[in-house]
């Protein structure tokens, strides 16, 4: 357990910055998981506008470092290449 006045208050916020990063965490989540959604769907048009929206949301939270911009950049790539092969 945390012995002084500091160690305590870089307990109190490392917890709620735990409790921050996993909700972007689930919205980094939930975006993939929408496109996904849309190419199963087969509409290549609304595909890509959830696909462009999604964009949005997985480039913020790399920029915050939550995921590596890497991690970020290789789900754009996937979904991007799952969208252009919809005929």
């Amino acid at each position: 357990m945390a012995n002084s006045a500091q160690a305590r208050k870089r307990a109190r916020q490392a917890l709620k910055q735990r409790a921050h990063n996993a909700s972007l965490r689930t919205a980094f989540r939930t975006a993939v998981k929408k496109v996904l959604k849309a190419i199963e769907g087969g509409n290549k048009a609304a595909a890509k506008e959830v696909f462009r929206a999604s964009v949005k949301v997985i480039d913020r939270i790399a920029d915050k470092g939550v995921f590596h911009k890497n991690k970020a950049a290789r789900h754009k790539s996937r979904l991007s290449a799952q969208i252009k092969a919809l005929a």
